[in-house]
């Protein structure tokens, strides 16, 4: 069993795509791109796009089902990654940021603890934007994981 690249595509920036291009190509490992939209890839059959329907988690439901041991998942949603590293995969944010199994549920509480906040009308701002160093970080993650399953 070969181990692939998962991405939670509806919300990955089009720079971490890019580079998720160059490393299907470059390392020969499988990339799909998993979204509720249709998403424009290059033509590779190293590369493809799995467009699903149904609501709003339907794109993390078929990530979930799919990555397995040794896989990499690419997301910045917390719940996908705690589902994605209790079924044995990696994940990591298009920040370069690696989930953790020891950590995770840490982050599940947080994210929580924010939501309310939000459902309380207290104003939490969004995510910074993607400096460089977040795709240089990105990239030497991502570099890990080809190194380690070589």
């Amino acid at each position: 069993m070969t181990t692939q690249i998962w991405v939670d595509a509806d919300a990955c920036p089009a720079v971490i795509r890019d580079i998720l291009f160059r490393v299907a190509t470059r390392a020969r490992v499988e990339v799909t791109f998993v979204a509720n939209q249709w998403i424009r890839t290059p033509a590779s059959p190293l590369i493809r796009a799995l467009q699903v329907t149904g609501g709003y988690d339907a794109a993390d439901d078929a990530i979930a089902e799919r990555a397995g041991t040794g896989d990499l998942v690419v997301t910045q949603d917390i719940p996908l990654a705690a589902r994605v590293l209790a079924r044995g995969a990696q994940a990591v944010t298009p920040r370069g940021e690696r989930f953790d199994p020891d950590t995770i549920a840490e982050r599940l509480s947080m994210r929580t603890f924010m939501d309310e906040l939000r459902g309380a009308g207290v104003q939490t701002g969004g995510p910074a934007p993607l400096h460089a160093r977040d795709r240089q970080a990105f990239a030497s993650r991502l570099d890990q994981w080809v190194a380690a399953r070589s």
